[in-house]
C-alpha cells in the first residue's frame, strides 16, 4: 500500500499517520517514508500529487521509488 500526499511538515504528518489519527490510513500502519520531493510552492506540490495519484498502476509508483 502506498500513500501519496503533500505537507509542509513531513515528520509531523508521518507521526499522525502512524498514531492512527488519520482514519483513511489507520488500518495500514505502520507507515514508512519511502520518497520525498521538495517544491517551491504549494501549487507545484499539488500538481505533482495529482499527477502521481492519477497513475493507476502500482508498477508506475514502484518505478518512481527505484529512481
Amino acid at each position: 500500500m502506498y500513500y501519496i500526499g503533500s505537507t509542509n511538515n513531513i515528520e509531523q504528518r508521518l507521526a499522525k499517520h502512524n498514531a492512527g489519527s488519520v482514519p483513511s490510513t489507520k488500518p495500514y500502519r505502520p507507515w514508512k517514508l519511502r520518497k520525498t520531493e521538495i517544491f517551491d510552492t504549494k501549487s507545484e506540490a499539488s500538481i505533482r500529487e495529482m499527477q502521481l495519484k492519477s497513475w493507476k498502476k502500482r508498477s508506475a509508483i514502484e518505478r518512481l521509488l527505484k529512481s
